[in-house]
C-alpha cells in the first residue's frame, strides 16, 4: 500500500466476540456447576415440563464404595445424554440418581476395621454393626455424588434414592412380603454357590468365572457284590477332592460301552498292582491307564460289562474300614444309572456328593432319597466339621481364598489306604465371587428361594402365571432392546435359570421379614406365617426406624403382637440378596415417589452388558413376582472400557484411566465428547492418544462456534430476512438444517449419540467452516447493509440456536458458555431451552441436488488453484480468474446462476461451454469439467483484496465498486 493509501481495516465488519479459543475447561467448568446449582435448573425444568409426555430413565444404583472409575463415567454420561436430549425434544425427562447401600463389600470393610482393632464382629451388637455400615455408605455416597456432578450430570441430586433409606427398606420388605403372601417364597435345602471367605450363599449374578488350577484325582471304589466282579474297582475322576468325604454314590451311563480291565504289569512308581481289575468306559480306558502310568502292554481288556450287570452292583467308599474312620464311610455306596454322565472325559463313572452338586442333588431328590445322601460335613467357613475323622478342622480355602489344606489331606489319606489310582492338576474355568474374587463351592444349606416356575397367587396372569413365563413374555413383547442382542442374552439366561436364592447369611441388609413355625417342616402348609396384620406392624416399624427394627431386643414379640405365641415361632434373621434390593427400586422410586413415573414403569434402564445377569435380571424377576411384568419398557446396554491397545484395565498393569485425571487435564466435556464419539454397543477404548484426538476435534468444533459468535455481534430482529428473500446458498444451509433436524431427533430417540455427533461434527467443520463460512466471510466482513449480509447473519442466528441445542446434551459446559456469550443474564441457560422446531418449507430437495453439483464443480476449481499455490504461482485464490469449461448445459446454467466466483473465492471466473483444452485440470470423479488457470486482471482492492478492473476508479481510493458503496 502506498503511503497515502487509506487503511480500511477499521471499516470492515470484523468478528467481535470475547469467546476464547482456549477453553480452559478444567478451571471454568466448576463455575458453571455452581451457576446451575443456584439456578436449580433440574427443578425449573420439572416445573416448566408440566403437561408434557413424561420420560423416565431409572438409574441403576452404583455401589456406595470407592471412587468412580471410567466405567462409571461412561455409564452416567450416557444416561445424562439420554435425559437431556429427551428433555430438549419436548419431554418431561426425569432422572433420580440412586445408590445401592447394603451388602457384603461394605460389611467386609467394617469387619476389616474391626480386625485391625482386635475386635470380633460376632461379639458386636448387630444393630451397632449395621450403624457402622450405614455411616460407611453415607461417606462414599457424598464422595461419589460430587464426582458424578463434576461430570455435568443433571438430576435430583439433593434427593437421590438410597436402598438404606428407612422408606426404601420398608418398601423392600413390603415387596418381599408379596412373595411370602402369594406362595412364591419357600425354604429349601439344596446345593447353592457358597463363598467360604464371605460365609454366605451367592446368586448367579454375584459369580464370575476365572481360570483356576485344581487338583484332579482318579479314585477306586471297590465292588462289594458277590460274583466275578467282586473286588474289582469302579474308577471315578473328580476335580474336587474335598467332596470325596461327602460321597454317597457313584453313577454311570446306561448307553455307554463298559469293560473289565486287568493290570498285567507295572512300572516302578505306580499305585496299581499286577492283578488289579478296573471297571472303565471303553472310550476312556486308555487315557485312564496312561494317567495311572500304565503303558500299553501293562493292561488288558478282560470282557464286556453290561448296563444290566452294573445295575446289580454295590460299592465301598475308598475310606471304608480305615483305621480311625469310626465307621464314617462303612455303608455301601449307591450305584445306579444317571443321564448326566458323559464319556467325553473322566472314566465313564461319576462320584456323587449330592450336598455339593446340583445334578446329583436333583437325581436323589427325584428318587425321594435325599435323607440318605445329604451330608453336612462342610461348615460356613469352608472348613470340615470338627468331628469328621481325619479331616476335621481342615479348610478347602484359607481366609484369603487361596488353596487350603483339605485337598492335600484327602489325597494323602487316599494314597495311604490304597484308594488312589492317579492324580494331577488341571486349569479350568471356575466360579469365583464377584466381590471377594475368591473361588466358591457348592454347599448344601437351608436357604430361602423364590420359585420361578410356581404359579404366583396374585391374579396378575396377563403375561403368564409364573415368574419365568412373565419374564420371557416381557422380554419378547414389552421391552425394546438397544442393541437387539441384549434380548437374546437375557432371554437365554432366564429360560435356563434355577430358582432365585433370596437369603444371605450376613448382617447388613434388609431381613427376610418372615416367621417359621417351630417343629414344622418347610413343606408343611403352616410352616410360614402369613398374616397381613403382622406384615403391617413390620412395615410401620421399618418406616420409622429402618430395618434395624428387626434386630432390636423384643422384635419378635413386638411384630407377632398378641395374636401369636412367640415360643411357637422362629424369626428368620437372614438378609435379602442385595439384588432383591436393587431389583425392587422400581417400587420405591418409580412407583412411590411423586417425581417417579406415572405408571410405575421406566422408559429406559441403561447399564453395562454385565447387568443382563445383574440388575436387568433381578429387576425383571422381582417385578414379575410383584406387578406381573417387566418394570421397564426399554433396555440399553453398553460395553466395557479398555485401554488404547484393547486390553482390560488393571491397576497392576498401570493402564487405568481415572475420570478425575481426565477432568483435571482436559475438562469433563472432553470425557463426554469421548463417549459421544464412541460406539458404546461394543467395548470402548480410551487412553492418552485417544483423548488427544478427542481434544483436537473439540477445538475444531469450538472454532466453528466462535466464528458464529463473532459474526453475529449486534445482530437483532431488524436484521432478520425471510426465506423467500434469501440467496440460494442460504436456502441450501436451511435445507441442510431441516435434514439434520430429522437426523438429530431420530438419532437421539434411538440413543445413537455417535451417529448424531458424527453428522453434526461433519456439518460444522466441513459444510460450515470449510464451505459456507469460507464463502460468506467476504460478504460478512466487507458488505455494507446488504440483503446478502442480512440473509447470511439470519442463517447464522438460526444455525446458532440449532447447533447449541443439538450439542447441549453432549457438551453441556461448552454450549452453556456459547449460549451465555450471546444471552448473558442470571436466569439464562441453554439447558432451559428446547431444540427449536424446524419449518417444513426449509426442505428443498431440488435445490440441494443443484448445490451438490455446484460443490462438485467447486472442488475441481479449488484443486486446480491449489496446484498454482503449491508452485508459488499465486499466494491466494483471489489472485485467480480461472476459465471453467463445462460440458453439461444444465451444470453450466447452474453455475452461472450462483455467483460461482464467490463460491470458489476467486476475483473472477469465466464459465464456458466450449470444450476444455488438453492442458485443463480435471478430476476423474467429476466428469465433463476442466479448469484452465488465468490470473485475475486489475488492481487489488485495499479493503476486500479482490483483484478487479474497476479498482481505483471510485471515490474511495483503492477500492472496488462494492467496497466503495459500503464506505458510503
Amino acid at each position: 500500500m502506498s503511503a497515502e493509501m487509506p487503511d480500511y481495516k477499521d471499516t470492515l465488519n470484523l468478528p467481535q466476540t470475547d469467546f476464547p479459543m482456549r477453553a480452559g475447561l478444567p478451571k471454568r467448568e466448576p463455575e458453571w456447576l455452581e451457576r446451575w446449582e443456584k439456578l436449580a435448573i433440574y427443578d425449573r425444568l420439572r416445573d416448566r415440563a408440566e403437561g408434557r409426555a413424561p420420560f423416565t430413565l431409572h438409574d441403576g444404583p452404583p455401589y456406595a464404595n470407592g471412587h468412580l472409575h471410567i466405567g462409571h463415567a461412561l455409564n452416567k454420561i450416557l444416561k445424562d445424554m439420554v435425559v437431556r436430549s429427551q428433555q430438549m425434544m419436548g419431554r418431561d425427562a426425569r432422572y433420580i440418581p440412586g445408590w445401592d447401600c447394603h451388602g457384603l463389600p461394605i460389611e467386609w470393610k467394617i469387619e476389616e476395621q474391626y480386625r485391625a482393632k482386635g475386635k470380633n464382629k460376632d461379639e458386636v451388637d448387630v444393630v451397632d454393626f449395621r450403624q457402622e455400615c450405614r455411616k460407611f455408605a453415607e461417606g462414599w455416597i457424598g464422595i461419589q455424588r460430587d464426582e458424578f456432578k463434576r461430570l455435568g450430570i443433571t438430576g435430583k441430586w439433593e434427593k437421590p434414592y438410597l436402598t438404606m433409606d428407612f422408606r426404601a427398606e420398608r418398601i423392600i420388605a413390603e415387596e418381599f412380603q408379596k412373595f411370602l403372601m402369594t406362595g412364591t417364597l419357600y425354604q429349601g435345602s439344596k446345593p447353592v454357590m457358597w463363598s467360604p471367605v464371605e460365609k454366605t450363599a451367592l446368586a448367579e449374578a454375584e459369580v464370575e468365572y476365572h481360570d483356576k488350577e485344581s487338583f484332579t484325582i482318579w479314585v477306586k471304589f471297590k465292588v462289594l457284590t458277590e460274583g466275578d466282579l467282586q473286588g474289582a474297582n469302579v474308577v471315578i475322576w473328580t476335580t474336587t477332592p474335598w467332596t470325596i468325604p461327602s460321597n454317597k454314590a457313584v453313577v454311570y451311563g446306561d448307553s455307554f460301552a463298559y469293560g473289565l480291565y486287568e493290570v498285567t504289569g507295572t512300572p516302578n512308581e505306580c499305585w496299581a498292582n499286577v492283578g488289579d481289575r478296573f471297571l472303565l468306559a471303553d472310550k476312556l480306558a486308555a487315557d485312564v491307564m496312561a494317567r495311572a502310568r500304565l503303558e500299553d502292554g501293562m493292561w488288558t481288556r478282560v470282557r464286556d460289562v453290561t448296563a444290566d450287570e452294573l445295575s446289580t452292583l454295590s460299592l465301598a467308599h475308598p475310606l471304608a474300614g480305615a483305621d480311625g474312620a469310626k465307621g464314617e464311610w462303612d455303608d455301601p455306596r449307591d450305584f445306579r444309572a444317571a443321564d448326566f454322565v458323559t464319556d467325553e472325559e473322566g472314566t465313564g463313572f461319576v462320584h456323587c456328593a449330592p450336598s455339593h452338586g446340583m445334578e446329583e442333588f436333583e437325581l436323589y431328590r427325584d428318587l425321594g432319597m435325599l435323607e440318605q445322601v445329604i451330608t453336612y460335613n462342610v461348615m460356613d467357613d469352608g472348613g470340615f466339621r470338627a468331628d469328621l475323622p481325619f479331616f476335621g478342622g481342615k479348610f478347602i480355602l484359607d481366609r484369603k481364598g487361596k488353596e487350603g489344606n483339605a485337598n492335600k489331606a484327602i489325597i494323602d489319606k487316599l494314597i495311604e489306604v490304597g484308594g488312589l489310582l492317579a492324580r494331577g492338576k488341571i486349569k479350568h474355568s471356575y466360579p469365583h465371587s464377584w466381590r471377594s474374587k475368591a473361588p466358591v463351592i457348592y454347599r448344601n444349606t437351608p436357604q430361602w428361594f423364590a420359585a420361578i416356575d410356581r404359579p404366583v397367587g396374585d391374579g396378575q396372569d396377563t403375561y403368564g402365571k409364573t415368574i419365568r413365563e412373565r419374564a420371557l413374555t416381557s422380554i419378547d413383547q414389552l421391552v425394546t432392546w438397544t442393541p437387539r442382542t441384549g434380548r437374546n442374552r437375557l432371554y437365554s439366561m432366564i429360560e435356563a435359570r434355577p430358582d432365585w436364592v433370596l437369603s444371605r447369611q450376613r448382617a447388613w441388609g434388609v431381613p427376610l421379614t418372615c416367621f417359621t413355625k417351630a417343629g414344622a417342616m418347610p413343606n408343611d402348609p403352616d410352616y410360614l406365617l402369613r398374616d397381613e396384620k403382622v406384615n403391617a406392624r413390620i412395615l410401620e416399624a421399618f418406616e420409622a426406624e429402618g430395618a434395624d427394627a428387626w434386630y432390636k431386643p423384643g422384635a419378635k414379640e413386638r411384630f407377632l403382637g398378641n395374636d401369636y405365641d412367640p415360643a411357637e415361632w422362629t424369626k428368620v434373621d437372614d438378609i435379602l440378596d442385595v439384588w432383591f434390593d436393587s431389583g425392587s427400586t422400581h417400587a420405591f422410586v418409580l412407583r412411590d415417589r411423586e417425581d417417579g413415573s406415572e405408571d410405575g414403569l421406566a422408559d429406559l434402564y441403561l447399564e453395562g452388558t454385565d447387568q443382563h445377569r445383574g440388575w436387568f435380571h433381578s429387576s425383571m424377576l422381582q417385578a414379575c413376582g410383584t406387578i406381573g411384568r417387566a418394570p421397564y419398557r426399554g433396555v440399553l446396554t453398553h460395553g466395557f472400557t479398555l485401554d488404547e491397545k484393547g486390553n482390560k484395565m488393571s491397576k497392576s498393569l498401570g493402564n487405568t484411566v481415572a475420570p478425575e485425571e481426565v477432568v483435571k487435564q482436559y475438562g469433563a466435556d472432553i470425557l463426554r465428547l469421548w463417549v459421544a464419539q464412541s460406539d458404546y454397543t461394543a467395548d470402548l477404548r480410551i487412553g492418552p492418544e485417544i483423548l488427544k484426538g478427542v481434544a483436537d476435534g473439540y477445538r475444531r468444533l469450538r472454532n466453528t462456534m466462535r466464528f458464529m459468535l463473532g459474526a453475529l455481534a449486534h445482530f437483532d430482529e431488524a436484521d432478520r430476512t425471510d426465506l423467500q428473500d434469501m440467496p440460494e446458498l442460504e436456502r441450501w444451509v436451511l435445507h441442510r438444517l431441516a435434514e439434520l433436524d430429522e437426523v438429530v431427533r431420530k438419532g437421539y430417540d434411538a440413543y445413537d449419540f455417535q451417529g448424531v455427533f458424527q453428522q453434526l461434527f461433519n456439518f460444522a467443520t466441513v459444510e460450515l467452516s470449510a464451505f459456507y463460512f469460507d464463502i460468506r466471510k467476504d460478504a460478512l466482513y466487507c458488505d455494507g447493509d446488504t440483503a446478502r449480509r442480512r440473509a447470511a447473519r439470519t442463517v447464522l442466528d438460526i444455525l446458532f440456536h440449532r447447533l447449541t441445542t443439538w450439542l447441549a446434551p453432549v457438551l453441556v459446559f461448552t454450549m452453556e458458555e456459547v449460549w451465555l456469550e450471546r444471552y448473558p443474564g442470571d436466569e439464562s441457560s441453554v439447558h432451559l431451552t428446547d431444540i427449536p422446531e424446524t419449518p417444513s418449507e426449509w426442505r428443498d430437495d431440488a435445490l440441494a441436488a443443484k448445490w451438490t453439483r455446484v460443490r462438485q464443480a467447486r472442488r475441481v476449481v479449488t484443486a486446480a488453484l491449489e496446484i498454482q499455490r503449491t508452485d508459488k504461482v499465486i499466494g491466494a485464490s483471489l489472485e485467480a480468474a480461472p476459465v471453467v469449461h463445462v460440458d453439461d448445459p444444465d451444470m453450466l446454467a447452474a453455475l452461472k446462476a450462483v455467483n460461482f466466483e464467490d463460491v470458489c473465492i476467486t476475483s473472477d471466473i469465466v464459465l464456458t461451454g466450449d470444450p476444455a483444452p488438453n492442458e485443463a485440470f480435471r478430476m476423474p470423479e467429476v466428469a465433463g469439467l476442466g479448469v484452465v488457470f488465468e490470473r485475475a486482471m486489475g488492481e487489488k482492492c485495499q479493503r476486500c483484496w479482490k483483484i478487479l478492473p474497476d479498482v481505483g476508479t471510485h471515490a474511495h481510493p483503492g477500492t472496488c465498486k462494492r467496497c466503495n458503496e459500503a464506505l458510503g
